[in-house]
Protein backbone atom coordinates (compact mmCIF):
# COMPACT_ATOMS: atom_id res chain seq x y z
CA UNK A 1 0.00 0.00 0.00
CA UNK A 2 1.58 3.27 -1.13
CA UNK A 3 0.01 5.94 1.06
CA UNK A 4 2.15 8.63 -0.59
CA UNK A 5 0.32 8.37 -3.92
CA UNK A 6 -1.56 11.58 -4.60
CA UNK A 7 -0.12 13.51 -1.65
CA UNK A 8 1.04 17.08 -2.18
CA UNK A 9 4.84 17.04 -2.58
CA UNK A 10 7.07 18.72 -0.04
CA UNK A 11 8.44 22.06 -1.19
CA UNK A 12 12.18 21.36 -1.22
CA UNK A 13 12.99 24.08 -3.74
CA UNK A 14 12.26 26.93 -1.32
CA UNK A 15 14.25 25.49 1.60
CA UNK A 16 17.81 26.42 0.57
CA UNK A 17 16.71 30.05 0.21
CA UNK A 18 15.13 30.00 3.68
CA UNK A 19 18.33 28.66 5.20
CA UNK A 20 20.56 31.07 3.31
CA UNK A 21 18.47 33.97 4.51
CA UNK A 22 18.87 32.75 8.09
CA UNK A 23 22.62 32.26 7.63
CA UNK A 24 23.00 35.82 6.27
CA UNK A 25 25.92 35.08 3.97
CA UNK A 26 27.64 32.57 6.24
CA UNK A 27 28.40 28.91 5.58
CA UNK A 28 27.08 26.10 7.76
CA UNK A 29 27.84 22.43 8.22
CA UNK A 30 24.58 20.54 8.74
CA UNK A 31 24.96 17.22 10.57
CA UNK A 32 21.58 16.55 12.21
CA UNK A 33 19.83 13.84 10.09
CA UNK A 34 16.43 15.51 10.47
CA UNK A 35 17.81 18.81 9.21
CA UNK A 36 19.56 17.10 6.30
CA UNK A 37 16.38 15.22 5.42
CA UNK A 38 14.38 18.45 5.46
CA UNK A 39 16.93 20.50 3.53
CA UNK A 40 17.85 18.20 0.65
CA UNK A 41 15.67 15.09 1.02
CA UNK A 42 18.55 12.70 1.76
CA UNK A 43 17.44 9.98 4.18
CA UNK A 44 20.62 7.91 4.44
CA UNK A 45 22.17 7.30 7.84
CA UNK A 46 25.53 8.92 7.07
CA UNK A 47 25.67 12.36 5.53
CA UNK A 48 26.78 15.95 5.93
CA UNK A 49 25.52 19.01 4.09
CA UNK A 50 27.61 22.12 3.58
CA UNK A 51 25.48 25.09 2.57
CA UNK A 52 26.86 28.49 1.69
CA UNK A 53 25.80 31.51 -0.35
CA UNK A 54 26.50 29.90 -3.71
CA UNK A 55 26.78 26.15 -3.30
CA UNK A 56 25.31 23.15 -1.48
CA UNK A 57 27.31 19.94 -1.13
CA UNK A 58 26.05 16.63 0.24
CA UNK A 59 28.98 14.58 1.51
CA UNK A 60 28.30 10.91 2.17
CA UNK A 61 29.68 7.39 2.18
CA UNK A 62 30.15 5.96 -1.31
CA UNK A 63 27.67 3.18 -0.47
CA UNK A 64 24.98 5.88 -0.37
CA UNK A 65 25.93 7.48 -3.69
CA UNK A 66 23.00 5.99 -5.59
CA UNK A 67 20.61 6.66 -2.71
CA UNK A 68 21.79 10.26 -2.53
CA UNK A 69 21.24 10.79 -6.26
CA UNK A 70 17.78 9.21 -6.05
CA UNK A 71 16.73 11.24 -3.00
CA UNK A 72 17.91 14.51 -4.53
CA UNK A 73 16.10 13.75 -7.77
CA UNK A 74 12.89 12.95 -5.86
CA UNK A 75 13.23 16.29 -4.07
CA UNK A 76 13.76 18.11 -7.39
CA UNK A 77 17.26 19.16 -6.31
CA UNK A 78 19.37 17.15 -8.74
CA UNK A 79 21.75 19.58 -10.38
CA UNK A 80 21.27 22.05 -7.54
CA UNK A 81 23.12 20.04 -4.88
CA UNK A 82 26.52 18.48 -5.51
CA UNK A 83 27.20 14.96 -4.21
CA UNK A 84 30.66 14.07 -2.90
CA UNK A 85 30.77 10.36 -2.01
CA UNK A 86 33.90 9.03 -0.27
CA UNK A 87 35.05 5.56 0.80
CA UNK A 88 36.38 6.03 4.33
CA UNK A 89 35.39 8.28 7.23
CA UNK A 90 38.63 10.24 7.19
CA UNK A 91 38.03 11.13 3.54
CA UNK A 92 34.44 12.12 4.36
CA UNK A 93 35.67 14.49 7.08
CA UNK A 94 38.25 15.96 4.70
CA UNK A 95 35.55 16.48 2.08
CA UNK A 96 33.34 18.34 4.59
CA UNK A 97 36.25 20.58 5.59
CA UNK A 98 37.15 21.19 1.96
CA UNK A 99 33.62 22.08 0.97
CA UNK A 100 33.23 24.42 3.95
CA UNK A 101 36.52 26.15 3.24
CA UNK A 102 35.69 26.57 -0.44
CA UNK A 103 32.28 28.00 0.42
CA UNK A 104 33.24 30.35 3.26
CA UNK A 105 36.75 31.22 2.12
CA UNK A 106 40.06 30.39 3.82
CA UNK A 107 40.03 31.42 7.48
CA UNK A 108 36.36 32.46 7.50
CA UNK A 109 34.07 31.34 10.30
CA UNK A 110 31.91 28.28 9.60
CA UNK A 111 28.78 27.46 11.61
CA UNK A 112 28.21 23.93 12.90
CA UNK A 113 25.36 22.26 14.75
CA UNK A 114 26.61 22.34 18.31
CA UNK A 115 23.43 20.72 19.58
CA UNK A 116 24.10 17.63 17.48
CA UNK A 117 27.85 17.17 17.08
CA UNK A 118 29.74 15.15 19.66
CA UNK A 119 32.58 16.86 21.48
CA UNK A 120 35.04 14.68 19.53
CA UNK A 121 33.56 15.68 16.16
CA UNK A 122 33.45 19.38 17.07
CA UNK A 123 37.08 19.25 18.22
CA UNK A 124 38.21 17.49 15.06
CA UNK A 125 36.56 20.08 12.81
CA UNK A 126 37.74 22.97 14.99
CA UNK A 127 41.34 21.87 14.43
CA UNK A 128 40.87 22.76 10.76
CA UNK A 129 38.07 25.34 10.69
CA UNK A 130 37.17 28.38 12.80
CA UNK A 131 33.83 27.07 14.08
CA UNK A 132 30.97 28.88 15.75
CA UNK A 133 27.70 27.36 17.03
CA UNK A 134 24.78 27.37 14.59
CA UNK A 135 22.29 26.91 17.43
CA UNK A 136 18.86 25.92 16.12
CA UNK A 137 19.14 27.87 12.86
CA UNK A 138 18.05 24.99 10.61
CA UNK A 139 15.48 23.62 13.06
CA UNK A 140 13.89 27.07 13.23
CA UNK A 141 13.62 27.15 9.44
CA UNK A 142 11.83 23.79 9.33
CA UNK A 143 9.46 24.53 12.21
CA UNK A 144 6.58 25.83 10.05
CA UNK A 145 5.28 22.97 7.91
CA UNK A 146 4.44 23.25 4.23
CA UNK A 147 1.41 21.57 2.69
CA UNK A 148 3.34 18.44 1.77
CA UNK A 149 4.60 18.00 5.31
CA UNK A 150 1.13 18.47 6.80
CA UNK A 151 -0.23 15.91 4.32
CA UNK A 152 2.30 13.33 5.49
CA UNK A 153 1.65 14.01 9.16
CA UNK A 154 -2.10 13.85 8.56
CA UNK A 155 -1.71 10.54 6.73
CA UNK A 156 0.32 9.13 9.61
CA UNK A 157 -2.32 10.34 12.05
CA UNK A 158 -5.11 8.73 10.04
CA UNK A 159 -3.25 5.43 10.06
CA UNK A 160 -2.86 5.56 13.85
CA UNK A 161 -6.54 6.51 14.20
CA UNK A 162 -7.55 3.48 12.16
CA UNK A 163 -5.22 1.09 13.97
CA UNK A 164 -6.42 2.09 17.43
CA UNK A 165 -10.06 1.93 16.34
CA UNK A 166 -9.57 -1.66 15.23
CA UNK A 167 -7.36 -2.74 18.13
CA UNK A 168 -8.85 -1.10 21.23
CA UNK A 169 -11.75 -3.58 21.65
CA UNK A 170 -9.20 -6.29 22.48
CA UNK A 171 -8.69 -4.57 25.85
CA UNK A 172 -11.87 -6.30 27.02
CA UNK A 173 -10.29 -9.71 26.34
CA UNK A 174 -7.61 -9.16 29.02
CA UNK A 175 -4.50 -9.06 26.80
CA UNK A 176 -1.09 -8.04 28.02
CA UNK A 177 0.13 -4.50 27.39
CA UNK A 178 2.64 -5.94 24.92
CA UNK A 179 -0.12 -7.78 23.04
CA UNK A 180 -1.91 -4.48 22.44
CA UNK A 181 1.30 -2.69 21.45
CA UNK A 182 2.29 -5.42 19.01
CA UNK A 183 -1.12 -5.47 17.36
CA UNK A 184 -1.15 -1.68 17.01
CA UNK A 185 2.28 -1.61 15.41
CA UNK A 186 1.40 -4.48 13.06
CA UNK A 187 -1.81 -2.73 12.02
CA UNK A 188 -0.08 0.59 11.37
CA UNK A 189 2.40 -1.11 9.05
CA UNK A 190 -0.45 -3.01 7.44
CA UNK A 191 -2.22 0.27 6.70
CA UNK A 192 0.83 1.82 5.04
CA UNK A 193 3.03 3.26 7.79
CA UNK A 194 6.78 2.79 7.68
CA UNK A 195 6.56 1.84 11.35
CA UNK A 196 5.61 3.30 14.71
CA UNK A 197 6.47 6.92 15.34
CA UNK A 198 8.02 6.00 18.71
CA UNK A 199 7.85 3.18 21.25
CA UNK A 200 4.10 2.69 21.57
CA UNK A 201 2.92 3.19 25.15
CA UNK A 202 0.28 0.88 26.59
CA UNK A 203 0.06 1.65 30.31
CA UNK A 204 -2.52 -0.14 32.43
CA UNK A 205 -3.72 -0.43 35.97
CA UNK A 206 -3.20 1.52 39.16
CA UNK A 207 0.60 1.74 38.84
CA UNK A 208 1.59 1.54 35.18
CA UNK A 209 -1.09 4.00 33.99
CA UNK A 210 0.20 6.46 36.60
CA UNK A 211 3.49 6.73 34.67
CA UNK A 212 3.23 9.20 31.75
CA UNK A 213 6.04 7.47 29.84
CA UNK A 214 5.55 3.91 31.00
CA UNK A 215 7.62 1.28 29.20
CA UNK A 216 5.09 -1.20 27.83
CA UNK A 217 5.43 -4.54 29.59
CA UNK A 218 3.84 -7.94 30.10
CA UNK A 219 1.21 -6.97 32.65
CA UNK A 220 -2.22 -8.45 31.93
CA UNK A 221 -4.95 -5.84 31.52
CA UNK A 222 -7.92 -6.63 33.77
CA UNK A 223 -11.40 -5.39 34.54
CA UNK A 224 -11.46 -1.98 36.19
CA UNK A 225 -8.10 -0.84 34.82
CA UNK A 226 -7.48 2.60 33.49
CA UNK A 227 -5.51 2.20 30.24
CA UNK A 228 -3.47 4.92 28.53
CA UNK A 229 -2.48 4.24 24.91
CA UNK A 230 -0.02 6.64 23.28
CA UNK A 231 0.44 5.72 19.63
CA UNK A 232 1.74 7.31 16.44
CA UNK A 233 2.67 6.26 12.93
CA UNK A 234 5.64 7.17 10.74
CA UNK A 235 5.09 8.10 7.08
CA UNK A 236 7.94 9.24 4.83
CA UNK A 237 9.93 10.16 7.99
CA UNK A 238 7.08 12.31 9.37
CA UNK A 239 5.56 11.49 12.75
CA UNK A 240 2.11 11.51 14.25
CA UNK A 241 1.21 11.48 17.95
CA UNK A 242 -2.05 10.64 19.73
CA UNK A 243 -3.17 9.39 23.13
CA UNK A 244 -6.49 7.92 24.14
CA UNK A 245 -7.52 6.59 27.55
CA UNK A 246 -10.00 3.90 28.50
CA UNK A 247 -11.48 2.02 31.43
CA UNK A 248 -11.97 -1.72 31.04
CA UNK A 249 -15.56 -2.31 32.10
CA UNK A 250 -17.83 0.27 33.67
CA UNK A 251 -15.90 3.25 35.09
CA UNK A 252 -16.24 4.06 38.77
CA UNK A 253 -17.58 7.47 39.73
CA UNK A 254 -14.05 8.62 40.60
CA UNK A 255 -12.64 7.36 37.29
CA UNK A 256 -15.37 9.16 35.37
CA UNK A 257 -14.78 12.34 37.39
CA UNK A 258 -11.02 12.39 36.73
CA UNK A 259 -11.51 11.56 33.05
CA UNK A 260 -14.04 14.36 32.64
CA UNK A 261 -11.58 16.82 34.20
CA UNK A 262 -8.88 15.75 31.72
CA UNK A 263 -11.31 16.08 28.81
CA UNK A 264 -12.33 19.56 29.99
CA UNK A 265 -8.68 20.62 30.26
CA UNK A 266 -7.86 19.29 26.82
CA UNK A 267 -10.83 21.07 25.28
CA UNK A 268 -9.63 24.31 26.88
CA UNK A 269 -6.13 23.76 25.52
CA UNK A 270 -7.37 23.08 22.00
CA UNK A 271 -9.57 26.18 22.12
CA UNK A 272 -6.55 28.29 23.11
CA UNK A 273 -4.39 27.25 20.14
CA UNK A 274 -3.96 29.88 17.41
CA UNK A 275 -1.17 31.73 15.67
CA UNK A 276 0.26 34.48 17.87
CA UNK A 277 -0.72 32.76 21.13
CA UNK A 278 2.04 32.23 23.66
CA UNK A 279 2.71 28.53 24.08
CA UNK A 280 2.76 28.98 27.85
CA UNK A 281 -0.84 30.21 27.68
CA UNK A 282 -1.99 26.89 26.19
CA UNK A 283 -0.35 25.16 29.14
CA UNK A 284 -1.86 27.64 31.58
CA UNK A 285 -5.48 27.14 30.53
CA UNK A 286 -5.12 23.38 31.06
CA UNK A 287 -3.52 23.89 34.48
CA UNK A 288 -6.30 26.30 35.42
CA UNK A 289 -8.86 23.53 34.94
CA UNK A 290 -6.80 21.16 37.08
CA UNK A 291 -6.23 23.82 39.73
CA UNK A 292 -9.94 24.53 39.98
CA UNK A 293 -10.59 20.82 40.49
CA UNK A 294 -7.81 20.61 43.12
CA UNK A 295 -5.83 18.01 41.13
CA UNK A 296 -3.00 20.15 39.73
CA UNK A 297 -0.45 18.05 41.61
CA UNK A 298 -1.59 15.06 39.51
CA UNK A 299 -0.29 16.80 36.36
CA UNK A 300 3.27 15.67 35.75
CA UNK A 301 4.32 17.10 32.36
CA UNK A 302 3.90 19.92 29.86
CA UNK A 303 0.85 20.33 27.67
CA UNK A 304 2.31 19.76 24.23
CA UNK A 305 5.09 19.99 21.67
CA UNK A 306 5.76 20.38 18.00
CA UNK A 307 5.77 17.31 15.73
CA UNK A 308 7.39 16.81 12.34
CA UNK A 309 10.55 15.00 11.30
CA UNK A 310 11.12 14.60 15.04
CA UNK A 311 8.49 13.45 17.49
CA UNK A 312 9.41 16.25 19.90
CA UNK A 313 10.42 19.58 18.38
CA UNK A 314 9.68 23.29 18.76
CA UNK A 315 7.38 24.80 19.88
CA UNK A 316 6.88 23.42 23.39
CA UNK A 317 3.76 24.23 25.40
CA UNK A 318 4.93 24.18 29.00
CA UNK A 319 4.90 26.33 32.11
CA UNK A 320 8.36 27.69 31.24
CA UNK A 321 8.03 28.02 27.45
CA UNK A 322 9.01 31.25 25.71
CA UNK A 323 7.67 30.09 22.32
CA UNK A 324 4.86 31.79 20.42
CA UNK A 325 2.67 29.64 18.17
CA UNK A 326 2.96 30.32 14.45
CA UNK A 327 0.65 29.56 11.56
CA UNK A 328 1.86 26.26 10.13
CA UNK A 329 3.10 24.80 13.41
CA UNK A 330 1.95 21.23 14.04
CA UNK A 331 1.54 20.67 17.77
CA UNK A 332 0.03 18.31 20.31
CA UNK A 333 -2.33 19.21 23.15
CA UNK A 334 -2.05 16.45 25.74
CA UNK A 335 -2.95 17.17 29.36
CA UNK A 336 -3.18 14.22 31.73
CA UNK A 337 -3.68 13.28 35.36
CA UNK A 338 -1.79 10.48 37.10
CA UNK A 339 -1.74 9.08 40.62
CA UNK A 340 -0.15 5.87 41.85
CA UNK A 341 -2.90 3.60 43.15
CA UNK A 342 -5.46 5.17 40.82
CA UNK A 343 -3.77 4.95 37.44
CA UNK A 344 -4.16 7.79 34.99
CA UNK A 345 -5.73 9.37 31.95
CA UNK A 346 -4.27 11.42 29.09
CA UNK A 347 -6.00 12.74 26.00
CA UNK A 348 -3.76 13.93 23.17
CA UNK A 349 -4.60 15.34 19.78
CA UNK A 350 -2.41 16.60 16.98
CA UNK A 351 -3.39 19.88 15.31
CA UNK A 352 -2.13 22.25 12.65
CA UNK A 353 -2.05 25.86 13.85
CA UNK A 354 -4.02 28.37 11.77
CA UNK A 355 -4.38 32.14 11.92
CA UNK A 356 -7.57 31.87 13.93
CA UNK A 357 -7.32 28.51 15.69
CA UNK A 358 -6.30 25.01 14.67
CA UNK A 359 -7.25 22.16 12.37
CA UNK A 360 -7.34 18.66 13.90
CA UNK A 361 -5.15 15.97 12.35
CA UNK A 362 -6.30 13.22 14.72
CA UNK A 363 -9.98 12.31 14.66
CA UNK A 364 -10.58 9.32 16.93
CA UNK A 365 -13.30 9.69 19.56
CA UNK A 366 -12.14 10.91 22.96
CA UNK A 367 -14.84 8.99 24.82
CA UNK A 368 -13.87 6.86 27.79
CA UNK A 369 -15.95 3.75 27.20
CA UNK A 370 -14.66 1.09 24.83
CA UNK A 371 -18.08 0.70 23.26
CA UNK A 372 -18.31 4.45 22.53
CA UNK A 373 -15.33 4.63 20.18
CA UNK A 374 -16.52 5.04 16.58
CA UNK A 375 -15.94 2.36 14.01
CA UNK A 376 -13.89 3.45 11.02
CA UNK A 377 -14.08 1.59 7.70
CA UNK A 378 -13.12 -2.06 8.01
CA UNK A 379 -9.42 -2.79 7.46
CA UNK A 380 -8.23 -5.06 4.67
CA UNK A 381 -8.20 -8.73 5.56
CA UNK A 382 -4.91 -10.18 6.77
Amino acid sequence: MNVLEGLVPCDFLRRPALVREALDGRTAIVSDPANIRWLVGFAGSLGWVVIGPDRIVLVTDYRYADRAASDLAAAGLDGLVDIDARRVRAEIADAVVGAATASAGPGAVVLAEDGHLTHAAWTAFADQLPLEPAGNTIAACRRVKDAGEVARIATAAAIADRALTVVHPMLADHPTEADVRDELEYRMRRYGADGPSYDTIVASGPTHAARPHHHTGRRTIVEGDTVVIDVGALVDDYHSDMTRSFVVGAPTARQQEIFDIVREAQAAGLAAVAAGVKAVDVDTVCRDVFRAADVEDWYLHGTGHGVGLLIHEDPFESATSTDVLMEGDVVTVEPGLYRDGFGGFRIEDLVSVTATGCEPLTHLSRDLSLKDAPCLPSPPTT
